[in-house]
């Protein structure tokens, strides 16, 4: 053949005619490495899977191809036996093809084929990978796209990880309401036309993982005469973008942070099966925190990405203060709004509010009046964080609000109750909350509560 996008288009026809199905991405990473003479392990690290999964599925694609051509194709001699079979010289933008030493009858099937697979390629309007092809999609749980302002280098690292890296699960973690969510929804509007299924779920009432599967199998199946069995099936048949929202719930209030409830444990085993296993979907966590087991999975060199989603650059958070120009004044006072609470885009919506109605808009004067963060309505919400925390992290958010300064990891509170290692715990697990803040200062790493939270730990002991 004349280019591997013609043995692209060639295999690709074969699999669609034994199966109705267009080949995977996995399948056409090992035809393209097997094309270039790439060994298994090469193609297992541009997949982020193991060797022996590579040898599975690759095993599985040259029984496919022996069954239709007779030939005895394996990794060693795939180019050498198609080559041979199809010598085409050109390939025309109609679809005709010269061949040269091949029987005519062959020849014409070759030349059906290469129609038949331009009518319904992965280039074609049916397919996943066309940009104008419309995948089914569940958003029933997804928040409405109702924000004015962007997160413009978030959705791009996202992008990138999920159509480039082939990532196969992202935890976007941060505090509550700061956008989460809403950037999730702008991405899904991006990449939509990249998958087969789209699926949004809320865990806000929890599920068992039973449940949730059995949700995911009906979803996915209602195009299928016959259901696959595993979710993993699904994910290396089809595209499948699934997003998980709300999964602190799944995790335990008073313990560590990413410590799955007991009758939840199971979520744990799940979502490792989904980093570990080979295949072409993505399944997205969202929550206040981050998982223990995802934080150690990181560490062991699979498919997963983290994003820690902070507040909003000043550029996007102040068009927030600008939906309320007719409210707020002082315009080159809003930067230092923004400032003082982080770009938060809920924050500054509240705290906007209380300026219209107590100050006249004025911004100039409520900083003015300010010699402590004001919280307002904001308590109830950090409230909300405060009560999920363990009793070795709140001693140490305790300790931490009394420092006027950022602290060294070597410095613990004088006459603690806590050891060493309790103490390193709870300063992780307050990190995987989002509540401590680290910072680089003389060549050392230092570390210090979130200003906004700390003020409502002082504002509390008094």
């Amino acid at each position: 053949m004349n280019s591997f996008e013609d043995v692209l288009n060639w295999a690709d026809n074969l699999i669609f005619n034994q199966t109705g199905k267009n080949l995977s991405e996995v399948q056409k990473k090992i035809l393209e490495g097997t094309w270039q003479g790439k060994k298994y392990w090469q193609i297992a690290e541009e997949l982020h899977c193991s060797e022996s999964d590579v040898k599975k599925k690759a095993a599985k694609l040259w029984k496919k191809f022996r069954k239709d051509l007779g030939e005895d194709l394996n990794k060693s001699n795939f180019r050498y036996k198609v080559e041979k079979k199809y010598r085409v010289s050109q390939v025309s933008s109609s679809g005709d093809c010269l061949l040269q030493e091949i029987d005519i009858n062959i020849c014409g099937q070759f030349i059906q084929n290469i129609k038949d697979t331009q009518a319904r390629s992965p280039s074609s309007p049916d397919t996943p990978q066309n940009k104008n092809k419309s995948p089914i999609i569940n958003l029933k749980d997804a928040p409405k796209l109702t924000c004015n302002f962007h997160r413009t280098s978030e959705v791009s690292t996202l992008k990138q990880w999920i159509l480039e890296s082939n990532i196969h699960l992202i935890t976007i973690y941060g505090l509550s309401r700061i956008g989460k969510s809403t950037l999730a929804r702008q991405l899904i509007e991006q990449i939509k036309t990249e998958f087969d299924y789209i699926f949004w779920k809320s865990l806000n009432h929890i599920l068992q993982l039973s449940t949730l599967e059995t949700e995911l199998k009906q979803f996915f199946s209602q195009s299928k005469t016959t259901p696959l069995s595993t979710i993993i099936d699904y994910f290396s048949d089809y595209r499948c973008l699934v997003i998980l929202d709300d999964v602190e719930n799944i995790f335990e209030s008073g313990e560590l942070a990413g410590n799955y409830l007991p009758d939840y444990k199971n979520y744990g085993k799940f979502f490792k099966q989904i980093a570990t296993s080979s295949h072409q979907s993505c399944l997205i966590l969202i929550s206040w925190e981050k998982s223990r087991e995802i934080a150690t999975l990181e560490t062991e060199n699979h498919p997963i990405k983290t994003l820690h989603l902070k507040g909003l650059e000043k550029a996007e958070a102040t068009k927030i203060l600008a939906t309320k120009a007719k409210e707020l004044t002082d315009e080159e006072k809003w930067s230092e709004l923004i400032t003082v609470y982080q770009g938060h885009p809920t924050w500054l919506n509240i705290i906007a509010a209380t300026i219209k109605e107590f100050y006249n808009g004025r911004v100039s004067q409520f900083l003015a009046e300010q010699n402590e963060i004001y919280l307002d309505n904001l308590e109830p919400i950090l409230e909300s964080h405060f009560e999920r925390l363990s009793p070795s992290e709140k001693k140490v958010a305790y300790w931490l609000a009394t420092q006027n300064e950022p602290v060294n990891i070597c410095q613990r509170p004088a006459n603690s109750e806590l050891s060493k290692s309790d103490f390193l715990d709870s300063m992780k697990s307050l990190c995987r909350r989002s509540l401590i803040e680290k910072k680089e200062l003389e060549n050392q790493s230092v570390f210090d509560l979130n200003p906004v939270f700390k003020q409502y730990i002082v504002t509390k002991q008094k």
